[in-house]
């Protein structure tokens, strides 16, 4: 008999979305809205404006009327930008009419890789800690989420001997976003050379979200499919969120094999059919003219990253150098507590606002996500009052 519930009718809602787990961060949020003086350090979003020269190119693109549906690959001449910036940043060369799709954000080119190559049953390995959606987006495409633990001492990096020792026969896909959120880890190009040779000897495709590539500090970033043989198994995705303070206009891309991007193509028309022509037209000025911007941004949130860093060590809590994005992942031992804990205790205190590392995985119990995305003024008001909490409740052997 169908499943019924008290009321006598049928469950309405498929069994996968059981599975989704709620971000779980609400109730943190709805707190810290009801304080006065608070400070997040909490969401991972620029806290610069997108620079107005990009909004202008969007504002020029309604006067003339440019608001109508578009190309559901994008518009030819953003490809044609961004396979020429790929280039110019990593010197790999993508095809902009058949290797290049152009996304409602890079989470939108996840979801479409995912609907694209995942048959039920099919399982992603992937890091934790890991980006929060990324076990969801897996499961919402009858995937499996296969983690692979990462090790604190080694600042929380994907390894390659572990990344196979969890390989099966289903094993399908690895998953992995560099510079990472929530950790601000950095791989090598010795490291990332590793995982691809792990990648070619069983044969899997990768996922590499590169959404924080721009956003690096004292390395270089290797883009992954530019390593020997891995551009044809590789989807890249990417956006404009992070580097050019574009959070809102929700723009990203995929770039891949030909027949791959042909089936994304066909997945995104039938779904969101094609991005916003006018947050296009103020990316196309992006990829043009915004370089002065990322590269500004870049250097204020290298000068706040070693303030939190510096900080959060000091008063006790344990925190390596993150080497992009703009997240700080200190552990809170020191305090006895769990990370929803800390999180809650920290709030009500002092009125500051962190997500707990449980958030983003069972590796991520006992730490929690700092953002650094906020002035510098309230990241060391943060720390003096993060300070006096510590030493309130730092524990006792």
């Amino acid at each position: 008999m169908p499943e019924e519930r008290v009321t006598g009718m049928k469950k309405r809602t498929a069994e996968r979305v059981a599975k989704v787990s709620d971000v779980g961060f609400a109730k943190f949020l709805s707190l810290f809205h009801s304080l006065e003086g608070g400070i997040s350090l909490s969401v991972g979003e620029p806290d610069f404006p997108t620079p107005w020269h990009i909004c202008e190119a969007s504002v020029e693109a309604m006067k003339k009327g440019i608001t109508t549906y578009t190309p559901t690959a994008g518009f030819p001449e953003l490809r044609e930008a961004v396979a020429r910036h790929l280039e110019k940043l990593y010197g790999i060369k993508y095809d902009p009419k058949t290797e290049i799709v152009i996304t409602v954000g890079a989470s939108q080119a996840m979801d479409l890789a995912f609907r694209t190559i995942l048959d039920p049953g099919d399982e992603v390995i992937m890091p934790d800690p890991y980006y929060v959606c990324y076990p969801s987006c897996i499961v919402l495409s009858h995937g499996v989420p296969v983690t692979v633990p990462t090790r604190p001492d080694n600042d929380f990096k994907l390894e390659a001997d572990r990344i196979e020792a969890k390989i099966t026969p289903k094993t399908k896909v690895i998953l992995f976003g560099y510079p990472a959120n929530p950790t601000g880890t950095e791989l090598t190009r010795e490291e990332y050379a590793e995982i691809a040779r792990v990648a070619e000897k069983h044969d899997l495709l990768v996922i590499s979200d590169e959404i924080y590539s721009r956003l690096t500090y004292d390395v270089e970033h290797t883009c992954f499919p530019t390593l020997p043989g891995m551009k044809e198994r590789t989807i890249l995705l990417d956006g404009f969120s992070k580097a050019y303070a574009m959070t809102g206009w929700r723009l990203g891309y995929a770039a891949g094999p030909a027949e791959i991007m042909a089936a994304i193509s066909k997945v995104h028309q039938h779904t969101m059919l094609s991005p916003s022509s006018m947050a296009q037209l103020a990316a196309l000025e992006a990829l043009k003219s915004g370089e002065e911007d990322v590269q500004r941004m870049l250097a204020e949130y290298s000068r706040r990253r070693k303030v939190i860093v510096r900080g959060l060590n000091d008063i006790g809590l344990k925190c390596h150098e993150p080497k992009g994005a703009f997240y700080a992942f200190p552990s809170v031992q020191v305090t006895g507590m769990t990370s929803d804990e800390f999180t809650e205790n920290l709030l009500k205190e002092e009125k500051v606002i962190v997500m707990p590392g449980s958030l983003f995985g069972r590796q991520g119990e006992g730490y929690v996500r700092c953002c650094y995305a906020t002035s510098l003024s309230d990241i060391e008001e943060a720390l003096r009052r993060m300070a006096r909490f510590v030493e309130r409740h730092r524990a006792h052997p």
